[in-house]
């Protein structure tokens, strides 16, 4: 046998690097997953020319011979999850074979020459900062739901971060909606940096960190790292300018109105049977008799009303948005209820969780562009 490892922790390795393995027609290596034997330690490693994940398996393994080789990404995922062994041996046969014995069972397959899959490359770590893992999770799941579509507006499909003044910020559009989350006191007082993240890196990032973690991250001219524990995700960075969106968010509103969260919800997603067949132009009007109605107007279909016992300050007022957009943030707010409130029909409408008392850690806020109905 030629190398030995614990089941576990290599289905775990393969099950992490495969987010950023890519199927291609065009290049299948890019669909498999480097495995690269060393004297102490097996490294996997995944590429897909965009973002690259590297996870080191240093316990349980024992190598008796140093090698290199590549194997299907969407293969070795079913494989593993189907073996009950404890440890696996590998052992290659021929130019293009490999056998993966355990207790039970013994299985053959073709690999691919390493030479062939991309390197990582080189990395110059001009810059550093840590976030815990609970809090970036929070920041890209608050974030990446208002990013564009990458075949639409690829442009848009980022999500910046930015450290200044104590805090870091996270923020997306896609031009019709924004979002902000930042993490208050997470930087340091001299930290001034801001960078464009590709959202498929923050996805992939989000699922495979661990819930209690420093990430510690790493920042060059076009490039990024997070490194946590045993794994490193590789990322390129967007060379150019995200908008300054602080403008974007009012500075004052007319209408105000305080509702609870679990109602909305669920009378968004009743209107939604209907006004999806209207591109969600949804109508809401505000009575300071305190009730907030929500219809669709009429389609092909049917018409749908509803009304919300609602606290609505200062004015009456009537405002067109497009209701998914609205039912997209309410599922990413956890707080009972929401505050929501805006200057007039044609200004932003901004959304954030009603609090008595304001989170000294976190803080969220998103603004819905209104229908020109």
């Amino acid at each position: 046998m030629q190398l030995i490892v614990n089941t576990d922790n290599f289905r775990e390795g393969i099950w992490v690097v495969s987010h950023a393995s890519s199927p291609s027609s065009m290049t299948p290596i890019l669909e498999n997953i480097l495995i690269n034997a060393t004297y102490n330690k097996l490294i996997l490693s995944a590429n897909n020319l965009e973002m690259a994940i590297e996870y080191v398996i240093d316990e349980w393994v024992e190598i008796k011979k140093e090698w290199s080789f590549t194997l299907s990404s969407k293969f070795l995922n079913s494989f593993l999850s189907l073996l009950p062994d404890s440890k696996i041996d590998m052992e290659l046969v021929g130019n293009s074979s490999i056998i993966f014995r355990t207790e039970t069972s013994e299985t053959k397959f073709a690999w691919i020459e390493a030479v062939k899959f991309p390197v990582i490359p080189s990395f110059k770590k001009d810059y550093s900062f840590k976030v815990p893992s609970k809090d970036l999770k929070t920041a890209i799941e608050k974030t990446i739901f208002s990013t564009a579509e990458w075949n639409i507006r690829p442009t848009l499909a980022w999500i910046y971060i930015a450290l200044k003044d104590w805090n870091i910020a996270f923020a997306s559009t896609d031009s019709f909606r924004l979002s902000e989350f930042k993490i208050v006191w997470a930087a340091k007082k001299e930290d001034n940096l801001s960078i464009i993240l590709p959202s498929k890196t923050a996805i992939e990032l989000s699922r495979i960190i661990p819930e209690t973690w420093d990430i510690e991250c790493f920042v060059s001219e076009n490039q990024f790292i997070a490194v946590f524990g045993n794994i490193k995700l590789f990322s390129r960075l967007l060379n150019g300018h995200f908008p300054d969106y602080q403008t974007f968010f009012p500075k004052s509103h007319s209408t105000k109105w305080i509702v609870l969260r679990s109602e909305l919800i669920q009378s968004l997603k009743r209107i939604n049977l209907i006004s999806k067949e209207n591109n969600y132009n949804t109508r809401f009007k505000f009575s300071i008799e305190e009730w907030l109605e929500i219809s669709t107007g009429d389609t092909e279909v049917w018409a749908w009303r509803v009304i919300l016992q609602a606290s609505v300050e200062w004015e009456e007022n009537i405002i067109w948005i497009n209701s998914n957009y609205l039912l997209e943030v309410l599922n990413v707010i956890k707080e009972e209820y929401i505050d929501i409130d805006f200057e007039s029909a044609l200004s932003p409408v901004v959304v954030k969780a009603y609090l008595q008392k304001e989170d000294s850690r976190n803080q969220y806020k998103h603004i819905i562009m209104p229908l020109k109905i």
